[in-house]
């Protein structure tokens, strides 16, 4: 049986977790905006940006994994895991226009998903006793 401390050291570590997965994504996805760049201007652009959609990928199902963390065995809310579930399915959209070559969708896209990770990442975590 756990004790308060140990569930309140428990849903701090959690909620340092799902920060830090939150942080993670939004490198990523600032990084893809540079290899977008680097995509017009060099020769290997198109592999640091393809190489990056499969590492911000990643980061956004760690997101969830980390959001699922916090809510289930953590006792945080369920809220996150929403916002983390709604990013995989922007993550998945992005990855499926930039495959198809739709960049008048994929860039405002992506500008859109890194706002709103960087509003992720500014969003106080819950406050614990």
């Amino acid at each position: 049986m756990a004790t308060p401390t140990t569930k309140t050291a428990s849903a701090r570590r959690n909620s340092s977790l799902l920060q830090a997965a939150i942080a993670l994504q939004t490198l990523t996805i600032f990084l893809q905006a540079v290899s977008a760049g680097l995509l017009l201007t060099s020769s290997y652009g198109e592999t640091l940006h393809s190489v990056g959609a499969r590492v911000m990928y990643g980061a956004s199902m760690l997101y969830v994994l980390a959001a699922v963390l916090a809510w289930k065995p953590g006792g945080g809310p369920a809220r996150p895991v929403l916002h983390a579930s709604g990013f995989l399915v922007l993550a998945s959209a992005q990855v499926a226009l930039g495959i198809a070559h739709v960049p008048s969708v994929h860039v405002p896209l992506g500008v859109a998903m890194f706002g709103l990770s960087v509003l992720a990442l500014g969003r106080p975590s819950r406050q614990l006793p």
